[in-house]
């Protein structure tokens, strides 16, 4: 039995043993979503019960076992993917339009019988979710209990909490003061009526307390929850995990350290009559449910989301000096790859190796900011595809290069800074078709580039910007076009974001300080994908009779290969746009490079005309 046979049998053995637990508590189906008590989009390892249960390693899905069915929901971006992982597990691929769809809902709320019962484990369902499956449920007649978690029954050898050892983000990489942080919190908190504010997104926790962890992969945070009141904060953490001199120094500054499961137990001791603040969209249904019935609770965006996003002139200049040392390091990987084609054999995951140790080598390096993502010519047109061991495609060998477009899409995490760049390359010879569809991909990202738009601007409406030019063609693609990146946190992060999967609403408005990526993409299953992506900081533009209007400064340093363009298609705005780009990075990356990275830099800086 190969690999993959032996995973599919694990798969059927471990849904048979949760059908086994959900036939002891009459429960008709259960929900298993891809998420913890903290809803991070990494899971720590202890939290992936959606992998462990279905064999699908995409960080995004909903998994739905009932006793005669299995579905697993996701979007356009994993579709290839589920389907390959999930064949022969029992599992049906359940295809939705966008990663916010309620499909799954729909289905438990037509398929599960009245006087049913659907399960859900409350600590890692968000309470937003939990609302809308208990309204949908209720219409038709079935409860929702979510007082227990079947996984802990069935998953005898479940990982514990992690425990690596929480550090501090220090100045200069953290110029606002972790009190200074706290004070402008209470403030919010003041302004909102609140005696009492829950924060439990990790992102949120890391940025408010200039704390770092390794709690979960990529994302340089820690597993914790915060209460904090208007005299005092308690920082909910497992023990052993701030070494003892950090601790002192956060009891001084006004945190105080408790274990971290006691965080039910503090919100369910609030003073009666008090003000709790929480954001629905950031917190657990089953962390909720302990705050007593005599406890007034608000519901708005976590005070601290909003401040993290914008990043001040000082943090803006670190993210600038990454920006530059990142370009150095993708220099000297694509000087090497390119020299090394046909000399040596590369595989997609000597491509995740490569760009991973020549970031490693530069300063303040701490981890990749996400999976490599290297796809060749096929597994480029999967938006989320990684290779693996078992699977992957050889780019070139010795004396033999094969044809085609290579997709690599990384990112870096460095004490200053977070990057996140996806460019397309050619390897041996390309076709006109090739040339077409990254043309039009690069005309959108560029028409996106150049936008100016009123402060204030909510973020989804730009997401057309970059879709004309492939709407024009008669194409498009599956995911946003932009997603908001934080400041050596998340390379994820809210509340805004340039996709129409966004609810266009206050919290999403563009303001001075933002970072979003610029990705718009194309993929042709079975043949090939292309995406090219920048990273962008909102600026001031101008300021007129009509207001102040914004601007995106791109922030990412990296050539875009002009061997893939296809010039009749741009007009000479973009072409402009692209050759002043080509300067600006020849300009700031160079005094870091020599030799061969140098080299690669001038050729592929030239202006094209």
């Amino acid at each position: 039995m190969d690999t993959l046979d032996s995973t599919r049998a694990q798969v059927r053995a471990r849904l048979d043993q949760l059908r086994q637990a959900m036939q002891q508590h009459a429960i008709d189906a259960w929900l298993v979503p891809s998420s913890d008590p903290h809803l991070s989009e990494y899971l720590p390892d202890r939290w992936k019960a959606r992998e462990w249960l279905s064999g699908f390693t995409g960080s995004v899905g909903t998994l739905v076992v009932a006793r005669d069915f299995a579905g697993l929901w996701v979007d356009s971006r994993y579709w290839v993917q589920a389907e390959t992982q999930l064949a022969g597990t029992g599992i049906e691929l359940m295809k939705i339009a966008g990663a916010a769809s309620a499909a799954h809902v729909d289905w438990l709320a037509a398929n599960v019988p009245a006087g049913g019962t659907v399960g859900a484990d409350s600590n890692v369902l968000a309470l937003a979710a939990a609302r809308a499956l208990e309204a949908a449920l209720a219409a038709k007649g079935v409860k929702l209990r979510t007082d227990l978690d079947l996984l802990d029954a069935v998953w005898r050898d479940r990982p514990g909490l992690p425990d690596a050892a929480v550090f501090e983000h220090r100045a200069p990489f953290a110029p606002i003061a972790r009190t200074e942080k706290l004070a402008a919190l209470r403030e919010a908190m003041r302004r909102a009526g609140a005696d009492w504010h829950f924060v439990s997104t990790l992102d949120d926790l890391a940025w408010l307390t200039n704390l770092r962890g390794a709690d979960v992969s990529y994302n340089p945070v820690f597993v914790g929850h915060a209460l904090i009141g208007l005299e005092r904060a308690q920082l909910f953490i497992a023990e052993g995990k701030v070494p003892p001199e950090l601790a002192e120094k956060l009891e001084g500054e006004g945190f105080d350290l408790r274990p971290y499961d006691w965080a039910p137990a503090a919100l369910a001791r609030l003073p009666a009559g008090s003000t709790l603040l929480i954001d629905p969209r950031r917190v657990t249904y089953g962390l909720l449910r302990a705050v007593p019935p005599n406890v007034k609770v608000i519901e708005a965006i976590n005070p601290t989301t909003l401040a993290k996003s914008r990043k001040g002139a000082d943090e803006v200049a670190h993210i600038r000096r990454a920006m530059e040392i990142d370009g150095v390091a993708l220099a000297e990987f694509f000087a090497w790859f390119e020299a090394a084609l046909g000399r040596e054999r590369i595989t997609e995951l000597t491509i995740d190796e490569r760009i991973t140790a020549a970031r490693a080598r530069k300063p303040g390096f701490v981890c990749p900011s996400f999976s490599t993502i290297a796809g060749f010519n096929a597994n480029g047109a999967m938006p989320h595809y990684r290779a693996t061991a078992e699977s992957h495609a050889v780019i070139c060998e010795p004396g033999a290069i094969r044809d085609g477009l290579l997709l690599i899409d990384s990112g870096g995490q460095y004490e200053y800074g977070t990057t996140d760049i996806t460019r397309v390359v050619p390897v041996g010879r390309i076709t006109a078709e090739h040339k077409r569809d990254f043309t039009l991909v690069l005309k959108g990202m560029i028409r996106l580039s150049l936008a100016k738009f009123p402060r204030g601007t909510k973020s989804p409406l730009l997401d057309t910007i970059a879709r004309a030019p492939l709407w024009a063609a008669g194409l498009d693609f599956g995911h946003g076009t932009g997603h908001g990146v934080g400041y050596f946190l998340n390379v994820h992060e809210g509340p805004h974001g340039i996709t129409p999967h966004l609810a266009p609403e206050p919290a999403t408005a563009m303001e001075p300080g933002m970072i979003t990526s610029n990705e718009p993409g194309l993929y042709r299953p079975g043949e090939w994908g292309v995406r090219i992506e920048n990273l962008v900081l909102n600026v001031p533009a101008e300021t007129t009779e009509f207001g102040e209007f914004l601007r995106f400064e791109t922030l990412t340093l990296c050539p875009i290969d002009a061997r893939c363009i296809e010039r009749s298609l741009l007009a000479d705005e973009e072409v402009a746009w692209l050759n002043d780009y080509h300067a600006t990075v020849r300009a700031r990356v160079a005094p870091h490079v020599a030799g061969e990275a140098k080299a690669w830099l001038e050729a592929r800086t030239q202006p094209i005309r």
